[in-house]
């Protein structure tokens, strides 16, 4: 891995007083601010999602920042700007970025992550890494063990924060946490963590995630709250369907639990189960995030 050029180095980390804003809102909650996963209304412009978010009651959002995002990671110089301000006008913050960074290799990978630093934003959701299920499972944990250490590099030399997103699935590296724990345990948890998925997580596990949550706490970089019921799928078994928070596997002892933990962090809400901005969406909007904070409270 190649280091930053001193100066650019420089000019990023002289931009962390940005960063404060955020900040300032984890300190007025008894936990973390709450965030908006932004995917479901990507396609709206940047000043009705911030709209929308402000209209809500979240503090922030959570920012598809890769191919087919809400801003693409070739445009991030250009847009990105223009994204945070359309949130600073309502108050409102980029809390995270979600991105396909995987290594230091990752194209405009050090291009994203420096400019949201420069406009103070810390933490960044990894891109997804999946197993070859034709070969043994270890040699393949063996070799993203040099990637990871090269990235962690790489985000403590630029003063930002990577999160894995443990995800549900036979293909995922991080379904079922352990592995994740495996590629981590030696790696500073301020340069590379997790983005803590409580529903993904009940999804893999059941009640494991008292577990997982457990073991993996110190690397915690966000938490994601989405809730699932399992239906019978058209062809045989169960499938899950994600839904509204509270109608589903979820339990609210995880949060009682988060809420002792220590963790200060920000929250992002996922709401995947619908799709636009309208009133219907909205209402929907409003009565996740309301039941999220009373069970914050």
């Amino acid at each position: 891995m190649n280091p930053l050029p001193r100066r650019s180095f420089l000019r990023t980390v002289g931009t962390a007083a940005l960063a404060v804003p955020f900040a300032a809102h984890a300190e007025s909650s008894s936990i973390s601010p709450l965030i908006f996963f932004s995917k479901t209304i990507q396609k709206t412009s940047y000043e009705r999602t911030a709209e929308v978010v402000a209209e809500v009651g979240w503090r922030g959002i959570e920012l598809p920042l890769r191919a087919k995002g809400q801003i693409e990671p070739e445009r991030v110089e250009e847009e990105l700007p223009m994204m945070v301000e359309a949130l600073k006008k309502r108050g409102l913050v980029v809390g995270l970025i979600t991105t396909d960074i995987v290594g230091p290799d990752t194209p405009h990978a050090e291009k994203v992550l420096r400019t949201a630093k420069g406009l103070g934003i810390t933490r960044y959701r990894m891109g997804i890494t999946r197993y070859d299920l034709d070969k043994p499972i270890k040699p393949q944990l063996d070799a993203l063990k040099p990637r990871c250490r090269d990235l962690a590099a790489m985000n403590k030399q630029l003063g930002v924060r990577g999160g894995w997103q443990n995800h549900s699935g036979a293909k995922y590296v991080g379904c079922a946490m352990w592995d994740l724990f495996e590629l981590l345990r030696d790696l500073d948890p301020e340069a590379l963590g997790v983005c803590f998925d409580i529903g993904h997580a009940t999804l893999e596990g059941g009640k494991s995630w008292a577990i997982d949550a457990r073991l993996i706490l110190p690397w915690i970089a966000c938490v994601y709250v989405k809730d699932f019921a399992w239906e019978r799928g058209t062809k045989g078994g169960f499938e899950p369907k994600w839904g509204p928070l509270g109608s589903g596997a979820v339990q609210r002892e995880f949060f009682d639990w988060l809420k002792k933990s220590g963790y200060r962090g920000p929250i992002s809400q996922h709401c995947e189960y619908l799709e636009g901005d309208g009133p219907e969406q909205i209402a929907a909007m409003k009565k996740d995030c309301a039941l999220l904070r009373e069970w914050l409270a």
